[in-house]
């Protein structure tokens, strides 16, 4: 009987652990995208589904609706600085295609204030 009450708690316990995004891009070069602004836009592109996309580009465009619902929930804290720094590089330098992404991803508004509130943060 004991057994299986530690073998509920361990189940329990493994599937209580908190799910992340892959981490095989934790060390991409975000310095070089966002300072490149022909290739920034080429990304923008690849996320919108107008232009074609690296296979980094493609592995992103498949995260970012999860990550704007959840505020970067699943994000590790390098992930939620690399993204801080893209969607800033988007602000900043291409707002028309920041906004054309924004009316993509969220038309209605719904997640704004939630991602708004991971932008913000300090962690």
């Amino acid at each position: 009987m004991k057994s299986i009450l530690v073998l509920c708690l361990l189940v329990a316990a493994v599937s209580c652990r908190p799910e992340t995004y892959d981490t095989r891009y934790d060390n991409f070069d975000v310095e070089a995208l966002v300072g490149n602004v022909r290739l920034l836009t080429a990304y923008g592109h690849c996320f919108l589904g107008t232009g074609p996309c690296t296979p980094e580009g493609s592995d992103f465009k498949k995260t970012i609706p999860d990550a704007l619902r959840t505020g970067c929930g699943k994000c590790s804290p390098k992930q939620r600085h690399l993204i801080r720094v893209v969607v800033q590089g988007f602000q900043n330098k291409t707002p028309a295609l920041w906004q054309q992404l924004v009316k993509k991803e969220d038309p209605n508004g719904e997640y704004k204030e939630t991602f708004t509130r991971f932008l913000n943060a300090k962690d």
